[in-house]
């Protein structure tokens, strides 16, 4: 008898899941199914200079090696060659380099279609059944795992499942059906995102530069663009969306500097009110949450899909070590998944956490205490590396 495992979400975090369950699942007598609510994508489509993008930490591309697609992306994604932290009018630099870390980045950039489209290839169709366009209308608990109504080609239909991901993203609608609450602690900020290019390009440097109005950070990207992510004071946002292009650039060069050289162009800008969030439930029986919607990062360190992907491949491997006769939605087998994951968890986020408001407070005596930070963090060699293990993403 197979058992059932349904992963209510098909982007980036689902669709890493389903590929290290994959391999297991004729084994383990699994079936795994990925509902979607978007429709495939068109794996044609060209890129675009205003195409999204995420930072992958060099922990990321040892998780991608494992499950076997970084090689397919290896020559799609830009490296980070060096991280140049600094604040704005004040002389604290530190700057991170792959070459004294040994290894080959320091992390990844890569555009979320391209990602999409490889994650979503390597998945068998004989084993992952994909739905899509389909959504889980409503869940709730059966003898045995969770039963869905599932909307798919205007029909509702039933599916029961054995475990129950829910990796929707952080507007989920079923964690709010389920009764699973979420803390939210607003920041107060707004990010600006849009990929931008300059006079001297990027040359693998990834900066992280702290302003009066909030931090911001530009990412090399292929193409001689870089992604930008720039935080502003909510009351301010909407004005700095409202310039025009030229009076954007303007203002963020006299923000960021000349590092760059000239800022040249600037693409389509969006913008995210900012709030670190959390799920205060992470699994049930049957269920686990993941992704965005069981905790969602300032972007400004760039740990938010990075921990997302420790999560999935933490889960996969605790359901492919589980006993043959254990559920996957067996409640000691998820609290074991969840215990063992908390940890990085709570380090992840505390400093992500941390690292936004400490730069985004202008207070003298503080602007000082982290400007002192910054330059012993630059002449201490060993405090640096525990710096940039944490912006790879690795631990220990």
């Amino acid at each position: 008898m197979s058992r059932q495992i349904s992963i209510v979400g098909g982007g980036m975090v689902g669709a890493s899941l389903a590929l290290a369950l994959q391999p297991h699942a004729a084994r383990c007598g699994w079936r795994i199914n990925l509902i979607e609510a978007q429709p495939p994508a068109d794996g044609h489509a060209q890129p675009s200079f205003d195409a999204r993008s995420t930072a992958l930490s060099h922990g990321s591309r040892l998780l991608f090696e494992q499950l076997g697609i970084w090689h397919e992306l290896a020559g799609r994604v830009e490296p980070i060659r060096q991280i140049h932290v600094s604040d704005r009018g004040l002389p604290g630099v530190t700057r991170l380099s792959a070459e004294k870390e040994r290894v080959p980045a320091l992390g990844y950039v890569v555009e979320n279609a391209v990602l999409g489209q490889v994650l979503l290839a390597a998945l068998d169709p004989a084993v992952v059944r994909w739905q899509a366009p389909a959504r889980v209308v409503r869940a709730e608990p059966a003898r045995s795992g969770w039963l869905m109504q599932v909307e798919e080609h205007g029909q509702v239909h039933e599916q029961a499942t054995d475990l129950l991901v829910v990796a929707d993203g952080g507007r989920s609608g079923l964690l709010e059906q389920l009764g699973i609450h979420r803390q939210v602690r607003p920041y107060g900020q707004t990010a600006i995102i849009a990929n931008i290019t300059s006079s001297q390009g990027h040359d693998g440097v990834a900066y992280e530069r702290f302003t009066r109005r909030g931090p911001l950070a530009l990412l090399p990207m292929s193409g001689g663009r870089s992604a930008l992510v720039w935080t502003q004071p909510e009351a301010q946002a909407d004005e700095v969306m409202a310039c025009s292009d030229a009076a954007f650039l303007e203002a963020l060069q006299d923000a960021f500097g000349f590092r760059m050289g000239a800022l040249k162009r600037v693409g389509q800008r969006h913008a995210y009110p900012l709030s670190l969030i959390e799920a205060e439930e992470q699994v049930r029986s049957g269920l686990v949450v993941l992704g965005n919607a069981a905790h969602s990062l300032h972007p400004i360190a760039g740990q938010g899909f990075n921990l997302s992907l420790r999560d999935a491949v933490a889960l996969a491997d605790t359901l492919i070590g589980a006993d043959a006769n254990q559920s996957p939605g067996d409640l000691a087998l998820l609290n074991r998944y969840f215990s063992n994951q908390r940890r990085d968890q709570q380090q992840t986020i505390a400093f992500s956490d941390w690292l936004t408001r400490l730069f985004s407070n202008r207070r003298p005596v503080l602007a000082a205490g982290r400007n002192l930070g910054l330059l012993g963090m630059d002449i201490v060699a060993p405090l640096k590396s525990v710096f940039a293990r944490h912006a790879m993403g690795l631990k220990g």
